[in-house]
């Protein structure tokens, strides 16, 4: 196996001394979510959830594809891989209409070669990250209980994501291609697990959510569209420009899945992604599903009670005034790197259900 270059834009947090440990769920009873509010890891998955963001405005999926790295294409054919398995394990004639049980065959080889696969795409001196790491890839893409998937799954392999920057495979000029290269065709592999094994939407508010499934794409996809010189925010509803525009545009990609799998008016079934279209600009789609994603998923117990916590994101509190920050353990001199700052101190949400319209996202 190949060494692992040295890159001038590495974000790698870790020392050769790293100590790497098996994540476990620490987020127990309610009072544990102000930890989670103001810790490292919060900060440090909004960051990167920011830089990706920054990083594709105004981006195509195929412009922010076309430069991808070697180590980025190496993941995209793990996805690969595991769409093939899809393919070989198709789902069993049951009684029961949702929940096949063929997706847990699917998601038991998940587990079973999750450390095999990764060691197929990272180099030899990476391999002590995998048992850490491979939690959260396992983790991202649904439940083998309840043969369920939603956006606490969504959360742990976009922190799978951020884990490959922190331990230095994946690099800053990366950040384009990981959204629109990886986690597009992260997106095609989990839509195609929920259609094949009838998936259940985990958590889901039904009419009144954004998505059954996901959430993300539509805050990146909303970036990629800032300054579009055709597709303003109404026309997301004209089925023309999704048929067009799908394949280069999360947010359009997202609408298309909605119309294959819901039926009836699309203000009935959708009415949050509906009331979006009367937002005036992309960019204050942006910042109101930002504001949302922070209320609906990221403060949300029943979600985050799920997340598992090691040593590469953490339940320390992150240090007041500072930005998106490392870890504790990072051996850096200096601060952040501009793509990785935001706020430290979390907005102060309401409990009350959060939507975008042109009221929130311009307050």
């Amino acid at each position: 196996m190949a060494s692992l270059p040295h890159h001038s834009k590495s974000l790698a947090l870790i020392t050769e001394d790293h100590a790497f440990i098996t994540p476990a769920k620490l987020v127990k009873t309610m009072d544990d979510m102000q930890k989670w509010e103001k810790s490292e890891a919060y900060f440090e998955y909004l960051g990167f959830l920011f830089a990706i963001n920054d990083s594709i405005k105004a981006v195509s999926n195929t412009k922010g594809s076309e430069k991808a790295s070697l180590n980025i294409n190496k993941f995209v054919s793990m996805l690969d891989t595991l769409s093939q398995w899809v393919d070989e394990i198709p789902p069993v004639q049951q009684p029961q209409r949702f929940g096949n049980a063929s997706f847990k065959i699917w998601y038991g080889r998940l587990k079973e070669q999750a450390i095999e696969l990764l060691k197929g795409v990272l180099p030899s001196e990476l391999y002590r990250a995998i048992p850490e790491i491979s939690v959260y890839l396992e983790e991202g893409f649904g439940n083998a209980t309840r043969i369920d998937y939603g956006t606490g799954h969504e959360l742990s392999f976009i922190m799978f994501l951020c884990s490959l920057y922190k331990i230095g495979y994946l690099i800053e000029t990366d950040f384009s291609a990981t959204a629109c290269k990886v986690f597009v065709r992260y997106l095609n592999l989990v839509r195609k697990l929920q259609q094949t094994y009838r998936m259940e939407p985990a958590g889901s508010h039904g009419v009144w959510s954004l998505d059954d499934y996901q959430f993300v794409p539509f805050i990146w996809g909303s970036s990629q569209l800032m300054a579009h010189p055709k597709i303003e925010p109404p026309m997301f509803l004209k089925p023309d420009i999704v048929h067009t525009f799908s394949d280069d545009y999360m947010f359009l990609s997202c609408i298309k899945y909605i119309n294959q799998v819901k039926t009836g008016p699309f203000a009935e079934h959708s009415n949050q992604l509906w009331s979006i279209s009367a937002v005036s600009s992309w960019s204050k789609i942006n910042s109101g599903l930002i504001k949302m994603y922070k209320a609906e998923v990221l403060s949300k117990f029943p979600l985050v009670q799920h997340i598992v916590f090691g040593s590469l994101f953490t339940l320390q509190p992150a240090e007041r005034a500072a930005s998106i920050r490392r870890p504790r353990l990072a051996d850096y001199g200096g601060a952040a790197p501009a793509s990785f700052k935001a706020p430290v101190q979390p907005e102060k949400d309401s409990k009350e259900s959060h939507t975008v319209s042109e009221n929130t996202v311009t307050s």
